[in-house]
Protein backbone atom coordinates (compact mmCIF):
# COMPACT_ATOMS: atom_id res chain seq x y z
CA UNK A 1 0.00 0.00 0.00
CA UNK A 2 1.38 3.13 -0.78
CA UNK A 3 1.57 6.20 1.63
CA UNK A 4 -0.18 9.43 1.92
CA UNK A 5 3.73 10.81 1.47
CA UNK A 6 4.25 8.75 -1.42
CA UNK A 7 0.67 10.01 -2.83
CA UNK A 8 1.73 13.45 -2.24
CA UNK A 9 5.32 13.50 -3.86
CA UNK A 10 5.08 11.50 -6.95
CA UNK A 11 4.78 7.98 -8.39
CA UNK A 12 7.94 5.77 -9.35
CA UNK A 13 7.21 6.10 -12.69
CA UNK A 14 6.82 10.19 -13.34
CA UNK A 15 5.44 12.74 -12.20
CA UNK A 16 1.70 12.35 -13.24
CA UNK A 17 0.20 15.69 -12.79
CA UNK A 18 1.73 17.41 -10.02
CA UNK A 19 3.03 21.19 -9.37
CA UNK A 20 0.67 22.13 -12.03
CA UNK A 21 1.23 26.00 -13.01
CA UNK A 22 0.40 26.09 -16.71
CA UNK A 23 -1.13 23.79 -19.34
CA UNK A 24 -3.37 24.01 -22.18
CA UNK A 25 -5.01 26.93 -22.47
CA UNK A 26 -3.28 28.45 -19.29
CA UNK A 27 -3.43 32.22 -19.15
CA UNK A 28 -1.39 33.87 -16.42
CA UNK A 29 -2.00 33.32 -12.65
CA UNK A 30 0.24 31.94 -10.17
CA UNK A 31 -0.05 27.86 -9.09
CA UNK A 32 -3.04 26.41 -9.48
CA UNK A 33 -2.52 22.97 -7.79
CA UNK A 34 0.28 21.93 -5.56
CA UNK A 35 2.51 19.27 -5.84
CA UNK A 36 -0.08 16.12 -5.93
CA UNK A 37 -2.85 18.51 -5.42
CA UNK A 38 -4.50 17.47 -8.96
CA UNK A 39 -5.01 14.36 -7.46
CA UNK A 40 -7.60 15.47 -4.71
CA UNK A 41 -9.51 17.43 -6.86
CA UNK A 42 -10.23 14.74 -9.34
CA UNK A 43 -10.77 11.92 -7.52
CA UNK A 44 -13.03 14.73 -5.44
CA UNK A 45 -14.89 15.36 -8.58
CA UNK A 46 -15.08 11.50 -9.36
CA UNK A 47 -17.21 11.14 -6.13
CA UNK A 48 -19.22 14.15 -7.19
CA UNK A 49 -19.94 12.27 -10.46
CA UNK A 50 -18.95 9.09 -11.99
CA UNK A 51 -16.82 10.97 -15.40
CA UNK A 52 -14.79 10.33 -17.99
CA UNK A 53 -11.64 11.80 -18.47
CA UNK A 54 -13.00 14.55 -21.37
CA UNK A 55 -15.30 15.72 -18.59
CA UNK A 56 -13.33 15.89 -15.98
CA UNK A 57 -10.90 18.71 -17.73
CA UNK A 58 -13.89 20.74 -18.93
CA UNK A 59 -15.04 20.46 -15.06
CA UNK A 60 -11.66 21.97 -13.93
CA UNK A 61 -11.89 24.58 -16.51
CA UNK A 62 -15.47 25.71 -16.25
CA UNK A 63 -14.65 26.00 -12.46
CA UNK A 64 -11.90 28.19 -12.81
CA UNK A 65 -13.83 30.29 -15.14
CA UNK A 66 -11.85 29.35 -18.66
CA UNK A 67 -8.40 30.36 -17.43
CA UNK A 68 -6.69 27.10 -17.12
CA UNK A 69 -7.51 23.43 -18.82
CA UNK A 70 -5.25 21.08 -17.32
CA UNK A 71 -3.71 18.78 -20.86
CA UNK A 72 -4.89 15.59 -21.24
CA UNK A 73 -1.14 14.53 -21.20
CA UNK A 74 -0.97 15.78 -17.00
CA UNK A 75 -4.84 13.95 -16.46
CA UNK A 76 -4.98 10.60 -17.76
CA UNK A 77 -1.61 9.81 -16.17
CA UNK A 78 -3.09 10.88 -13.09
CA UNK A 79 -6.35 9.14 -13.35
CA UNK A 80 -4.07 5.72 -14.21
CA UNK A 81 -2.25 6.43 -10.65
CA UNK A 82 -5.83 6.45 -9.33
CA UNK A 83 -7.02 3.47 -10.77
CA UNK A 84 -3.42 2.09 -9.37
CA UNK A 85 -4.13 3.10 -6.02
CA UNK A 86 -7.69 1.82 -6.13
CA UNK A 87 -8.66 4.88 -5.54
CA UNK A 88 -11.12 4.85 -8.85
CA UNK A 89 -12.54 1.97 -10.80
CA UNK A 90 -12.67 1.86 -14.74
CA UNK A 91 -15.58 0.65 -17.05
CA UNK A 92 -15.91 1.04 -20.81
CA UNK A 93 -19.35 1.55 -22.45
CA UNK A 94 -20.20 -1.43 -24.57
CA UNK A 95 -18.27 -0.65 -27.97
CA UNK A 96 -16.70 2.51 -26.90
CA UNK A 97 -13.23 2.92 -25.91
CA UNK A 98 -14.62 6.03 -23.47
CA UNK A 99 -13.37 5.07 -19.73
CA UNK A 100 -15.90 6.05 -17.06
CA UNK A 101 -14.24 7.00 -13.91
CA UNK A 102 -15.87 5.78 -10.33
CA UNK A 103 -14.60 6.23 -7.42
CA UNK A 104 -14.30 3.05 -4.81
CA UNK A 105 -14.52 2.42 -1.26
CA UNK A 106 -10.57 3.02 -0.74
CA UNK A 107 -11.05 5.81 -2.68
CA UNK A 108 -13.70 7.51 -0.51
CA UNK A 109 -11.75 6.78 2.65
CA UNK A 110 -8.76 8.64 1.51
CA UNK A 111 -10.63 11.42 0.94
CA UNK A 112 -12.21 11.30 4.15
CA UNK A 113 -8.60 10.99 5.40
CA UNK A 114 -7.55 14.14 3.63
CA UNK A 115 -11.10 16.46 3.45
CA UNK A 116 -8.61 19.50 4.25
CA UNK A 117 -6.63 19.15 1.51
CA UNK A 118 -9.29 17.71 -0.64
CA UNK A 119 -11.30 21.03 0.54
CA UNK A 120 -8.53 23.22 0.02
CA UNK A 121 -8.03 22.14 -3.51
CA UNK A 122 -11.90 22.28 -4.49
CA UNK A 123 -11.72 25.88 -2.68
CA UNK A 124 -8.72 27.11 -4.99
CA UNK A 125 -10.46 26.12 -7.74
CA UNK A 126 -14.01 27.09 -7.29
CA UNK A 127 -12.27 30.38 -6.80
CA UNK A 128 -9.95 30.53 -9.77
CA UNK A 129 -6.56 31.63 -9.17
CA UNK A 130 -6.90 35.02 -8.49
CA UNK A 131 -10.53 34.53 -7.02
CA UNK A 132 -12.16 35.63 -9.72
CA UNK A 133 -13.81 32.12 -10.56
CA UNK A 134 -17.12 31.39 -11.42
CA UNK A 135 -17.94 30.35 -7.93
CA UNK A 136 -16.75 33.49 -6.42
CA UNK A 137 -20.19 35.42 -7.46
CA UNK A 138 -18.59 38.02 -10.09
CA UNK A 139 -19.91 38.74 -12.91
CA UNK A 140 -18.06 38.13 -16.47
CA UNK A 141 -17.83 41.39 -17.55
CA UNK A 142 -16.23 41.90 -14.05
CA UNK A 143 -14.07 38.88 -14.79
CA UNK A 144 -13.61 40.02 -18.20
CA UNK A 145 -12.46 44.01 -17.31
CA UNK A 146 -10.37 43.08 -14.72
CA UNK A 147 -8.38 40.61 -17.16
CA UNK A 148 -8.04 43.76 -19.33
CA UNK A 149 -6.87 46.02 -16.61
CA UNK A 150 -4.34 43.06 -16.07
CA UNK A 151 -3.01 42.78 -19.15
CA UNK A 152 -3.31 46.18 -20.21
CA UNK A 153 -0.50 46.59 -16.56
CA UNK A 154 1.68 43.41 -18.21
CA UNK A 155 2.08 45.33 -21.76
CA UNK A 156 2.80 49.06 -20.41
CA UNK A 157 4.96 47.32 -17.63
CA UNK A 158 6.59 45.02 -19.48
CA UNK A 159 7.91 48.12 -22.35
CA UNK A 160 10.29 50.88 -21.96
CA UNK A 161 11.05 51.46 -18.43
CA UNK A 162 8.58 53.97 -16.96
CA UNK A 163 9.94 57.63 -16.70
CA UNK A 164 9.17 59.43 -12.81
CA UNK A 165 6.44 61.24 -14.89
CA UNK A 166 5.10 58.22 -16.17
CA UNK A 167 5.17 55.92 -12.81
CA UNK A 168 3.29 58.61 -11.05
CA UNK A 169 0.64 58.57 -14.20
CA UNK A 170 0.43 54.95 -13.87
CA UNK A 171 -0.32 54.95 -9.89
CA UNK A 172 -2.85 57.92 -9.93
CA UNK A 173 -4.60 55.48 -12.77
CA UNK A 174 -5.10 52.91 -10.48
CA UNK A 175 -5.87 55.08 -7.35
CA UNK A 176 -8.38 56.79 -9.06
CA UNK A 177 -9.95 53.43 -9.77
CA UNK A 178 -9.76 51.91 -6.94
CA UNK A 179 -11.15 55.18 -5.54
CA UNK A 180 -13.87 54.79 -7.96
CA UNK A 181 -14.81 51.26 -7.01
CA UNK A 182 -14.79 51.73 -2.89
CA UNK A 183 -17.54 54.39 -4.15
CA UNK A 184 -20.19 51.49 -5.93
Amino acid sequence: MRTFRHFLHGHPRGDHGDGLSGGRGGRGGGRIFGHGGLRFALLQLIANKPSHGYELIKSIEERLGGRYSPSPGIVYPTLTLLEELGHVSVDTAEGGNRKRYTITAPGREFLAANREITDEMMARMNGGVDGAGPRAGRPPQVVRAIENLKLAMRLRLAGEPLTEQQAHEFAAVLDSAAQQLERI
